[in-house]
């Protein structure tokens, strides 16, 4: 069975081990990061509607994780744009709940959480990651470019009113970048909202992966360790950074091509784990990437002194 959906599992450091779902196509989001791994937004969306026929990514998920020879850690509803412009979201968690033992996560850019609806179809999932880059207009409009329609007050009251409605984990990231929100100024806001909110843990990153744009920065060590100071003061224990790599295998199901390419469609590879991804599915991983290159269906990129497989859509 050849895999549409769900790819991995990939190691998170967020979430351990988790097995992916991909339930939006590439790139239909409300946002468009300039960090976003994945590149630009090409289609700008804020209304909800169906993508992709829920009960097939239900039957697939259902039947790769019967393929699993060990556990993971979570399911994890993390796409190739934004999970909750899907109107089936919430169907599709309540029906994988009842299937599965497994813990549901979802990742959020948290723009369409001031929606009722959307604030309904989160309830079922045991873990939701929030999007929190800035709470100033200005800098929320740099850092994530979102729909011009979309208005920063309405999400973080949205934000506010989630936080005491779910029941599950929930997980905060703030991806510092030089010179956008990384002044002391923004930094002070953003913790003063997380603090207003239920939360299990702040995370606060780095880009590790290359970003949309190439001007992108991560913000420096010292303003990295002030930032974690002041969360740690007001948040404690909660606090904890995102600024190295992820460690663990990404692991191959059924075909290793094509389970490689959906892997780096949402998630871009180190050329090293590609490499040791390939290899131990019994491939020649030079002959394998070199091939991919020559069709033009991934490219190899430097970012940080270190080499990357990235997905081409062009």
């Amino acid at each position: 069975m050849a895999t549409k959906y769900v790819f991995g599992p990939v190691p998170s450091r967020r979430l351990g081990r988790s097995l992916g779902v991909n339930n939006i196509p590439r790139k239909y989001c409300s946002y468009s990061c300039i960090y976003c791994q994945i590149g630009r937004t090409t289609n700008l969306e804020i209304n909800r509607r169906e993508f992709y026929p829920p009960n097939e990514i239900i039957d697939e998920v259902i039947y790769m994780v019967s393929k699993l020879e060990s556990d993971i850690d979570y399911i994890t509803i993390v796409p190739d744009g934004e999970p909750t412009l899907d109107i089936n979201l919430g169907m599709l968690a309540e029906s994988i709940n009842m299937e599965l033992e497994v813990p549901l996560a979802i990742l959020t850019n948290s723009s369409l959480i001031y929606k009722e609806d959307v604030r309904e179809d989160l309830m079922p999932f045991d873990l939701v990651s929030l999007k929190i880059d800035a709470v100033s207009e200005r800098i929320w409009r740099i850092i994530n470019r979102p729909h011009p329609e979309l208005k920063i007050e309405r999400i973080l009251e949205g934000i506010v009113d989630f936080s005491y409605e779910f029941k599950g984990k929930i997980i905060t990231e703030t991806m510092l970048i030089k010179g956008v929100n990384d002044s002391k100024d923004e930094i002070l806001r953003i913790l003063e909202f997380i603090s207003q909110i239920r939360i299990d843990r702040a995370y606060l990153a780095i880009p590790t992966r290359p970003p949309a744009e190439k001007w992108v920065k991560p913000a420096t060590e010292e303003t990295i360790t002030f930032a974690f100071q002041l969360f740690k003061e007001r948040l404690g224990d909660k606090v904890e950074l995102l600024i190295t790599p992820e460690k663990g295998e990404f692991l191959a199901i059924e075909d290793p091509i094509s389970d490689f390419l959906r892997i780096i469609s949402v998630h871009p590879m180190r050329l090293k784990d590609a490499y040791k991804f390939l290899e131990k599915a019994g491939f020649d991983a030079t002959k394998i990437i070199e091939e991919l290159i020559k069709k033009e269906k991934v490219a190899v990129i430097n970012y940080k002194e270190e080499k990357f497989v990235i997905i081409r859509y062009s």
